[in-house]
């Protein structure tokens, strides 16, 4: 629409909804597939056109409970998707573990997961959120909140065609991933200084694959210095391979992502051996500084979710579970906020702290395995009784007391303090002091 100027016009959506969510990922849309089942009239703004390509492309076991409750089990049981039963890891010189079978821990059909092709699979959930009831809207790009009196009222976007577009609601989700609305807009990004890795992936079809049902297992295969190489099966004979460390030794001495990439390879044997018959099919791609935390998780009528809020290292492919998790929690914070009236900053404590304590359960076991001086397997033999428990910090069960797990990894690695970042802007101002919130993480190690 313009004017007789021929500027564009701002339009006004229609005022009747609910929620406004910002992104159409993993997170923003189970938590409108989620509200949408409560009942709430949800706007999704999704500033691309699905299919769009996205890296994290290996399931957890426990991603198959928020499916399910936005049924999408059965879809995902009759997909292309290969079936992932375990992962494994290797040594620098080509010894593979035995793989680490979920279902020998939990006799449930959600120890078989998923590699999935991430723009198959987020087109799948976003396609749910619509026939759950949500208006999903692509090619939108949310640019701003709207504010008035000291709380958010929803968001200007950008059409497909230029023009202005402000949506009003009670509630706005920002769940706009790595874009991070909010966060770059307040300045809320707060980078975890000790997970500052860079990732360097490409493609492969044709490449090896292990016999029978360890196809299509998740493996981590070591490099010097704590670094790794993921090694992912994805359909059609396609293989997502990628290499993860920290940024001074991977460009020790060149830039050249090809050369880097291919000096890695040959530093582990196993990863060398399985990619001699396949062919590149994509070019490299990089990105930097993986884990950080938004200051803050939400402030009055906005709460943030997903990538958008948090990102952590993927050495235990925790991205997309924790996507679904958000969204599940979000979803279910957010209702009963607009149950009860009050969308408020502080109504989302109990969201930020329950979410914030899964995410640091495995950002614990994260550092560990950085850690030079830590060794998985020397934990279990010494502690076999917590062996469960490192396997629910595996498989994604990260809503339990992990106290004495990370008090027996304290033997051995550095274990780090809660981040002090992700509490409700109100609540974080009125409850904790100022030493409370330095930038600085305190490690301890038991002498």
């Amino acid at each position: 629409m313009t004017n007789d100027r021929g500027s564009k016009t701002l339009v006004k959506a229609r005022d009747d909804f609910d929620v406004v969510i910002v992104g159409g990922g993993p997170a923003g849309s189970t938590a409108a597939s989620v509200l949408a089942q409560h009942g709430r009239r949800v706007l999704v703004l999704e500033k691309e056109e699905f299919p769009r390509y996205h890296i994290g492309e290996s399931l957890l076991p426990f991603c198959y409970f928020p499916l399910q409750r936005i049924g999408l089990v059965e879809r995902m049981k009759a997909s292309h998707f290969p079936k992932k039963y375990a992962v494994q890891f290797v040594s620098r010189d080509g010894k593979r573990s035995t793989p680490f079978y979920f279902f020998r821990h939990m006799d449930h059909e959600a120890a078989q997961t998923w590699q999935v092709l991430r723009s198959e699979f987020d087109a799948m959930l976003l396609d749910n959120s619509r026939r759950l009831g949500a208006d999903v809207r692509t090619s939108v790009e949310a640019t701003d909140f709207l504010r008035e009196d000291g709380r958010v009222v929803g968001v200007t976007a950008v059409t497909p065609d230029g023009g202005k577009l402000e949506v009003r609601a009670p509630a706005t989700i920002d769940a706009s991933g790595r874009g991070a609305l909010a966060v770059k807009r307040n300045g809320w990004r707060k980078s975890d200084p000790y997970l500052n890795k860079v990732a360097l992936w490409t493609y492969f079809r044709g490449a090896m694959r292990d016999p029978g049902m360890d196809e299509g297992n998740t493996t981590v295969a070591y490099v010097p210095e704590k670094g790794w190489f993921w090694y992912i099966p994805l359909p059609d004979d396609v293989v997502s391979v990628g290499i993860v460390a920290e940024r001074d030794y991977l460009f020790n001495g060149t830039n050249d992502l090809a050369a880097i990439y291919w000096r890695e390879v040959k530093k582990n044997v196993w990863i060398e051996d399985h990619l001699k018959p396949g062919k590149q099919i994509e070019e490299f791609r990089v990105t930097k500084e993986y884990s950080y935390r938004s200051e803050y998780c939400a402030e009055n009528g906005l709460v943030l979710v997903g990538d958008a809020f948090a990102f952590l290292d993927p050495v235990f492919s925790s991205g997309v579970y924790l996507a679904l998790r958000g969204g599940e929690l979000v979803g279910d914070a957010v209702h009963q906020a607009l149950a009860e009236g009050d969308v408020s900053a502080e109504g989302f404590a109990a969201y930020s702290q329950r979410l914030c304590y899964e995410i640091e359960s495995m950002r614990k076991l994260v550092y560990a395995f950085y850690d030079h001086s830590f060794s998985f397997g020397r934990l279990v033999r010494e502690y076999p009784d917590l062996c469960g428990d490192v396997t629910d910090c595996l498989i994604g069960n990260l809503n339990k007391d992990f106290q004495r797990l990370f008090d027996a990894v304290a033997q051995q690695a550095a274990v780090p303090g809660p981040l002090p970042h992700g509490r409700p802007l109100a609540a974080k101002r009125s409850t904790f002091r100022s030493s409370d919130v330095a930038d600085t993480i305190q490690l301890t190690r038991t002498q």
